[in-house]
């Protein structure tokens, strides 16, 4: 890995399935990574914090259940997820959380480390419409302490998400 300014280039063959995914899908990104303090309790807050980001920008990547299935929500860092408006998006009924075991087993990732790009197992997916109104959102690239900073438009492509407001602030 060689870094510099903040900005990472993975090596190849030591890339996170979602950077893979983008190299393998020719996305234009920006990797980016920081030192993550293992005693923190909100890592997109500690992402947006350490690279100096806008905390609107910087999107956290949730698990959850709708109707008893495993589905993904995109929401920014600054707010929590509106668990009714995800179970809408979704043409749902009820919403909740996924149990965190579950979250890890089925994408791949740690908590805290969950990115959107290249899970084990393609969840549906929900991008709060608050993503379109910046050039570029960030993310997680799959592992604490390291960002993708991409275009929504590309995220959303990726990961064949709705595009709804499902974000509570």
């Amino acid at each position: 890995m060689v870094v510099a300014g903040g900005s990472v280039r993975l090596v190849a063959g030591q890339g996170t399935p979602a950077t893979v995914l983008l190299g393998r899908c020719k996305i234009a990104h920006r990797l980016h990574s920081y030192h993550h303090d293992p005693r923190t309790e909100s890592y997109g807050a500690e992402a947006a914090a350490a690279l100096g980001v806008d905390p609107c920008r910087c999107f956290k990547t949730l698990v959850a259940t709708v109707d008893g299935a495993l589905a993904v929500a995109v929401v920014p860092v600054t707010g929590s997820l509106d668990l009714k408006a995800l179970a809408g998006a979704m043409d749902g009924k009820r919403a909740a959380m996924a149990d965190p075991a579950a979250a890890e087993r089925t994408t791949g990732y740690v908590r805290g480390g969950i990115s959107p790009l290249g899970q084990r197992k393609r969840l549906p997916t929900v991008v709060d419409a608050s993503a379109q109104a910046h050039e570029t959102v960030y993310v997680s690239a799959g592992r604490r302490g390291l960002e993708i900073e991409l275009a929504p438009g590309d995220l959303v492509r990726l990961t064949d998400a709705t595009v709804a407001p499902i974000a509570a602030v």
